[in-house]
């Protein structure tokens, strides 16, 4: 049959102008790409950038800041933050929400802890509401400052002005005292974030600069324990800055060359002076007793470069504190205490010509922040492991619905069961002639036994769902009728089932919430094991306070510790004189129930004063040769914080070895926790900077202490009604003798 040509022209033609017609759309298409490949580049992007620690250091067993910036340049969006660490299950998350519109820069810095370890890494990503990823900053590692370490934050005029320490002989580098710059735009406005720093060092122009919210933070902390050191730049930066100028021990109206050189020398030579050793927040538990004896300071030349230098001092009036050096009848150094912290003034500044290039400028800033003589050459501690003082709490209030199975009991069950799958089976179905029924004898055992062993483990840990809370609350004055309270609360949940369950910090009053800061980690396990938390938590901070969701398994008790500030009105107010061989001491009870087992701290001498009457003022003699020695003290009462903690992490054996009783007798002796290290040289106990009140006691201050039973300062902040409950608090008060 022959091929009709009119037909195949036709599907010639046809199929010549489907390709024509084709050709428009592939250009279209090609043209659309190259275009998108094109813009690409030009596409906004969303700029993430965290700042982990001060400037990257971040000391162990403390909160520190986690400085983020966001810059969305692109489509609105909200979103959240998540912080979390590496090293950690992946379920304890920090998150942050926010909300980004087009062409928004936010910054925010967010109180984090570090529970321990040398290794730690952390993450942050960036998510919108369906959990999609946006940006994600991987396997941040700050360097990891060892607990009895030192760091010196600065916000100084210069990178060149920054203060230097000597280099320190340990080999080990998380053992070297550390400096670390700040910047004003990643400086924390939380006054719990800057509690890993033990020195500040701020530049009277860099003053200027601090927002509001950034100066409450630094001057909560001073009052908190904090050492600030300002030097004067210019007459102008404090005379026009009120907070600075009020927060100083002189009026300064003047300015002045003078030499400086001799002085200076001298009083480094002169080595550790009282005012160095008894700096209460340098010179602390962590860093107790002689390495050697060795006075490093003695040995120092003079810097011929420096001699007859002059320098520009500014002059004044003193209004409180003391001069420490002077120079030509100039003071150089003053010094203040303002609440538990202090405040170190330069009358000169230390980033200017000639002090900038003087040779022994680093040992200058050594001993000026209280560095001991002896510790650059001191031989390298045993800066690992340590017990956490977390432990102790939660000895105290932990559930005492749950019992333990005695350790002869379980291996009485493990032979019986091990006797009846052995011998036994094989006796009695050889006895019947049944030796092949053992495929069927064999894993009833194994049922009947793991029967009975959950019904062992029902009657001994299977409980109601009980909350605890053991509250100590600092009472730092602010003036007559103000005080911040610094509290630190001790909550322990126990579970009936596996169950979240919602907890959140509120403020007592809405108008104090720009003033309220509150944050939540987990229980710190013993840093013998890296120093991890055991929580498992999601945690939402909500401007400075928190919502979070914590996990809980069945019939076990878990240990959570909510950090906050709040202002207030002091709950009792205190006084100490020296009268010949006495002391007077008064205390007034502000509150309207009574104050029980309180007890009072003189010259590491301990006083039991009873109770104390509501809304009633008492005074006390006391008597200076019937006081029990502090160290005494509490060596007597803190010989079983050890074998608790021991026993607590125990799945078996005696269920007293694990507990505490008497929380306002044992949260006493924890507050002086530094006379139970054995050694200077090795660690025992491990807690957050700010618990113990060793260092108060060893510059001279006496300290009040006062338990008040069935009574919090705070909101409860458990979402939920348990069908146990208990709250007590612990009243500490620091009190400078008259």
């Amino acid at each position: 049959m022959r091929p009709n040509k009119s037909a195949t022209v036709q599907f010639m033609n046809g199929r010549a102008l489907l390709q024509i017609g084709r050709r428009p759309v592939r250009f279209a298409l090609g043209l659309f790409v190259f275009l998108h490949l094109l813009a690409a580049p030009l596409r906004a992007e969303l700029q993430f950038d965290v700042f982990v620690g001060y400037d990257s250091v971040v000391r162990e067993a403390s909160w520190f800041p986690i400085a983020c910036e966001v810059f969305n340049d692109g489509p609105t969006f909200n979103a959240y933050l998540e912080l979390f660490s590496a090293n950690l299950r992946a379920d304890q998350v920090r998150r942050i929400p926010m909300e980004l519109p087009t062409n928004t820069r936010k910054r925010f810095v967010i109180p984090m802890f570090a529970s321990g370890g040398r290794f730690f890494q952390w993450n942050a990503r960036l998510v919108d509401e369906r959990g999609r990823v946006h940006a994600e900053r991987q396997n941040l590692q700050p360097r990891i400052l060892a607990w009895e370490g030192i760091l010196l934050g600065s916000l100084s005029r210069s990178f060149a002005g920054m203060p230097a320490l000597p280099e320190s002989r340990q080999n080990r580098p998380e053992l070297k005292p550390q400096v670390a710059r700040l910047l004003v735009e990643q400086f924390p406005d939380s006054p719990i974030a800057l509690e890993g720093l033990d020195v500040f060092y701020l530049n009277s122009e860099k003053a200027l600069e601090m927002k509001v919210n950034q100066v409450a933070a630094l001057l909560s902390w001073v009052r908190g324990g904090g050492h600030l050191i300002v030097g004067v730049e210019q007459l102008a930066d404090v005379n026009s800055t009120p907070w600075l100028q009020q927060l100083l021990p002189c009026e300064l109206n003047n300015m002045v060359n003078v030499t400086v050189d001799d002085a200076l020398q001298q009083w480094l030579q002169r080595g550790d002076s009282g005012e160095t050793v008894l700096r209460a927040s340098v010179i602390s538990s962590r860093r107790r007793g002689n390495f050697g004896g060795q006075n490093s300071y003695a040995t120092l030349a003079t810097d011929p470069a420096f001699a007859q230098a002059q320098t520009a001092v500014a002059m004044g009036s003193l209004r409180d504190g003391r001069v420490v050096l002077e120079a030509q009848g100039r003071p150089l150094i003053i010094d203040a205490k303002r609440g538990r912290g202090q405040v170190t003034v330069l009358t000169f500044s230390p980033e200017r010509e000639p002090f900038r290039s003087w040779k022994n400028r680093p040992w200058f800033w050594s001993k000026l922040i209280g560095v001991p003589s002896d510790w650059y050459a001191a031989p390298d501690i045993s800066a690992y492991g340590g017990f956490s003082l977390d432990g102790v709490f939660g000895a105290l209030i932990d559930s005492r619905q749950v019992r333990k199975l005695p350790v002869q009991w379980l291996l009485l069950l493990l032979v019986v069961y091990l006797i009846v799958i052995g011998p036994f089976d094989q006796y009695w179905l050889k006895k019947i002639g049944r030796q092949m029924l053992t495929w069927i004898t064999f894993p009833t055992y194994v049922v009947l036994f793991s029967l009975l062993i959950y019904f062992i483990g029902y009657k001994l840990r299977a409980g109601e769902t009980e909350w605890n809370e053991l509250h100590l609350v600092d009472i730092l004055p602010r003036g007559a009728n103000r005080a911040d309270l610094r509290g630190r609360t001790y909550a322990s949940v126990y579970s009936s089932s596996n169950a979240r369950y919602p907890v959140a910090f509120t403020p007592t009053a809405p108008d104090l919430a720009d003033q309220t800061h509150a944050t939540l980690r987990g229980e710190v396990l013993d840093l013998y094991g890296g120093g991890r938390e055991s929580s498992r938590a999601t945690v939402e901070q909500h401007g400075n306070c928190f919502r979070a969701e914590i996990f809980v398994p069945v019939w076990t008790s878990l240990l959570y510790v909510n950090d906050w500030l709040q202002p207030g009105t002091p709950p009792m107010i205190a006084s100490v004189s020296t009268e010949g061989a006495t002391w007077d001491v008064s205390v007034q009870n502000m509150l309207d129930h009574p104050l029980t087992e309180a007890r009072i701290v003189v010259r590491a001498l301990v006083f039991e004063l009873g109770t104390l009457p509501p809304g009633e003022k008492k005074e006390f003699k006391l008597d200076t040769t019937k006081g029990t020695p502090l160290q005494n003290f509490v060596q007597q009462h803190g010989l079983r914080f050890q074998d608790a903690i021991n026993a607590r992490r125990s799945s078996f054996g005696d269920n007293q070895r694990g507990q505490l009783e008497n929380p306002a007798l044992h949260a006493s002796v924890a507050s002086f926790y530094s006379y139970l290290q054995p050694h200077p040289q090795q660690r025992n106990f491990v807690a957050p900077p700010g618990l113990d009140l060793t260092p108060l006691v060893q510059r001279g201050d006496a300290v009040l202490l006062a338990f008040d039973p069935n009574h919090t300062f705070t909101n409860p902040i458990n979402g939920f009604k348990p069908p146990r409950s208990q709250r007590n608090t612990l009243l500490r008060l620091a009190i400078t003798p008259d």
